[in-house]
């Protein structure tokens, strides 16, 4: 196990399980966001759906990863910077979904335009999801 992943693990006080430490050093060796389906597979022990998704569930409480919406409606998930915490995330980047390969990639130095709200709506969050070919697909 890496020490950065113990350190982030009890930075958030939680507990060092199998599961926490495995899923999280899947996403620290992926570089790019995961699905529900690609932690059920591609973690070398298997965890029920249940474990993973109570596993995710609790990092992204604790500010360690995020979401991303994909156009099925389903959820991509991508470790958080660094002053991200504990119920509020910094999302402030641009998500590119490659439509060749699928990979999901968080595009940190592409920040989210401000938006002018008519007056009495107020901003909780806003996700902006870029489609198209990535580096490796063009």
């Amino acid at each position: 196990m890496e020490p950065h992943i113990a350190d982030l693990l009890r930075k958030n006080q939680l507990s060092i399980t199998a599961s926490r430490r495995n899923i999280l050093e899947l996403f620290l060796q992926s570089g790019s966001a995961l699905a529900h389906h690609d932690i059920e597979s591609k973690t070398e022990e298997k965890y029920d759906r249940v474990t993973v998704y109570r596993t995710l569930q609790t990092f992204m409480e604790k500010g360690i990863i995020h979401t991303i919406p994909t156009p099925d409606n389903s959820i991509k998930y991508a470790l958080c910077k660094d002053n991200c915490e504990e119920g509020h995330h910094h999302d402030d980047h641009v998500h590119f979904m490659c439509t060749k390969c699928g990979i999901t990639t968080c595009l940190e130095d592409v920040h989210v335009p401000e938006i002018k709200l008519p007056r009495g709506y107020k901003t909780r969050q806003t996700e902006v999801v870029v489609s198209g070919l990535c580096k490796a697909c063009s």
